[in-house]
């Protein structure tokens, strides 16, 4: 099934246009665990979603963004009614989706499970499944392990449930046919400019005219207060730069912790399976099972059949593409016969069959990796580099509120602080408080106490901002400039400018507008046209969309065609259509493959929105408006 998912592309996408959050790897422990603390923001059937569940999903959301912006990040500007309810929808889908999961009584076998895990980056180890890389990436995350793969089995088993919906959407031919022979028809077109630059001499302004905008338009030629600034960066990375550990301290984290870096025995196993439910009545029983003893059969006559067989008759579609491979795993995800099956057997041996909850299965043993514990020179660097951010953390935590109190008490310079925790002052330009503020300073908070009255009258430092976690910001005013008037002298002529230009472009549009009236009634107007370009609405050679949109909608019956547009602010021009191709859609064509693909996607969308429509019937949703406010 996960394969199945992978390797189409089209499913996918649609599957991934429900689901706007990534549920399956980091923080996924607040998505399963549904909080009864606080009020629900919403009910999804008779599962709530709490508050608690929702700020948690908000919090991991921004945190997310914020690691994506490198730190250039203002989490108010994604704390919004739009974001919420965005965010609220995809928690709400997740909820539809799992108490479907559960109606149809859906289930994972362990090997998918396996494989999924197995095939997770932050798990592997030159591009192999590494048992102590999974339990070290879930104990850094704070995850449980029985709830990370109780998760993964969920993920999985809403991947069953979508993908036949996904796959299902077939469009009908005759609509595609019409679809594609409209995004590939071709058009012949010339276009001749009517530039506003022509008509500049012809414009005679009021000579009250610029006095009279800057007038009435003041609020334009306003400066906006401005601040030049200094700050001080308190966080975890500055405070691990003055930090160091010694060897010693480093072999004893490895000695105490030998065990996190012993790499059990693990095994790589290829399985043929015989599907039968684990309460099948027992004629089903028995005849799963001599399907299984003549496979084995087979086997003891060609053992290296085993491939082939795997893909002819295993019902695990996952492997059995890959004749049946499972890839390597350690003891703790099979079931428990067939991991003691699998634990037992040589490397190169095949079992009997061994029952379980999923049925027969037949395993081959190809992978043998003894018990290893990692040398102390492989990982030394990884533990200094853990005991580091351990002790900045420690100290970050020791010196925030230390800090912050520093900057409040003695609120005329930073240096007292800079000095007892050895960090720079950095010095900003010019800074709008309308503009983007760099980082750090871009938080809404410490924007606004950098212009706040105590900051520019007093040049008090503000007081000490989170704008990120593990990073506190303090800033002081150095240099305040009040937003004022410009002076008319200073803007005259760019007023001119600007009117004269606009008039200009007004006559240009009504001279335009005349001559695409005269050629549309087959007057001859004189015009620079240019040379020809074939346009599709795949292949607008540089056209602007507009243009393109306006060139395909009109009427082409009677050649040749005109259509006129406004050209941004540069005058107008007008479109002459010369010829029309009607297209031929072929598959072979790479085209009309990609266009067939986009219309696929958009069907499948459609089919898919329509189905969650369904569930919504199935499981009523409501939503409290007051989720959606900024708290």
């Amino acid at each position: 099934m996960l394969d199945s998912v992978r390797n189409n592309k089209r499913i996918v996408q649609g599957f991934l246009v429900l689901i706007t959050i990534p549920f399956a790897l980091w923080g996924v422990e607040s998505y399963i665990q549904n909080s009864v603390s606080g009020d629900e923001v919403a009910t999804v059937g008779k599962v709530k979603i709490s508050q608690q569940e929702f700020v948690s999903a908000l919090n991991q959301q921004q945190e997310r963004l914020r690691v994506r912006s490198g730190g250039n990040f203002d989490s108010a500007l994604f704390d919004t009614p739009q974001v919420r309810r965005q965010l609220l929808e995809s928690l709400i889908t997740r909820k539809l989706l799992t108490q479907q999961v559960r109606k149809a009584q859906l289930t994972v076998s362990d090997g998918a499970l396996v494989n999924a895990i197995a095939s997770i980056p932050e798990f592997q180890e030159n591009n192999q499944f590494s048992k102590s890389s999974y339990e070290t990436a879930l104990s850094s995350q704070g995850l449980n392990k029985e709830l990370f793969e109780a998760r993964m089995r969920q993920d999985l088993a809403v991947q069953q449930l979508v993908l036949p919906i996904a796959a299902a959407s077939i469009p009908g031919v005759t609509p595609t046919g019409r679809w594609l022979s409209i995004k590939l028809e071709q058009r012949d077109v010339v276009e001749a400019q009517v530039p506003s630059a022509d008509y500049i001499n012809q414009v005679k302004l009021s000579t009250d005219a610029v006095k009279k905008y800057y007038a009435e338009h003041a609020k334009e030629f306003e400066l906006p207060e401005q601040v030049r600034a200094e700050f001080l960066v308190l966080s975890t990375n500055a405070l691990l730069t003055q930090l160091s550990v010694s060897e010693e301290e480093v072999r004893a984290r490895y000695t105490a912790d030998i065990n996190r870096y012993k790499e059990t025995e693990s095994r790589r196993a290829s399985h043929i399976l015989i599907a039968v439910a684990k309460n099948a009545p027992t004629a089903e029983v028995t005849s799963a099972k001599a399907k299984a003893e003549d496979l084995l059969a087979k086997l003891s006559k060609t053992p290296g059949s085993f491939a082939a067989l795997a893909k002819e008759y295993s019902k695990d579609t996952q492997s059995a593409d890959k004749g049946g491979d499972l890839g390597w795993f350690g003891r703790g995800l099979m079931t428990k016969p067939f991991e003691d099956a699998v634990f037992e057997l040589k490397e190169g041996a095949t079992s009997r069959a061994i029952r379980t909850d999923f049925g027969f299965h037949i395993i081959r043993v190809t992978g043998v990796k003894p018990e290893h514990v990692k040398s102390f020179d492989e990982v030394k660097l990884t533990i200094a580099d853990e005991l580091k951010r351990e002790l900045g953390a420690k100290r970050y935590a020791e010196a925030a509120e230390p800090f912050g109190n520093l900057v409040y008490e003695q609120p005329d310079s930073l240096t007292p602080a800079a000095e007892k925790w050895k960090l720079p002052i950095q010095q900003t330009g010019w800074l709008s408080k309308s503009d983007k503020l760099p980082f750090p300073l871009n938080n809404k908070k410490l924007a606004d106490a950098l212009f706040g009255e105590d900051a520019v009258k007093k040049k008090h430092n503000t007081e000490a901002v989170e704008v990120s976690p593990g990073t506190l910001v303090a800033a002081r005013v150095l240099e305040y400039k009040s937003a004022a008037l410009q002076d008319f002298a200073a803007v005259k002529e760019k007023i001119e400018n600007e009117l004269i230009h606009e008039a200009a472009l007004k006559l240009a549009i009504k001279d335009g507008e005349d001559k695409l009236s005269r050629l549309m009634k087959g007057e001859a107007v004189d015009m620079k046209w240019s040379t020809s370009k074939t346009l599709s609405q795949s292949n607008a050679h540089d056209l602007p969309s507009q243009a393109l949109q306006a060139i395909f909608k009109a009427r082409a019956d009677k050649l040749p065609a005109y259509v006129g547009l406004t050209s941004h602010n540069n005058g107008y021009v007008v479109y002459r259509i010369t010829a029309l191709k009607t297209a031929r859609p072929s598959q072979e064509d790479s085209e009309s493959h990609k266009l067939l693909e986009r219309y696929d996607q958009s069907v499948t969308e459609e089919e898919v929105a329509a189905w969650m429509g369904t569930l919504r019937e199935q499981f009523p949703v409501e939503i409290k408006k007051s989720a959606l406010e900024k708290r």
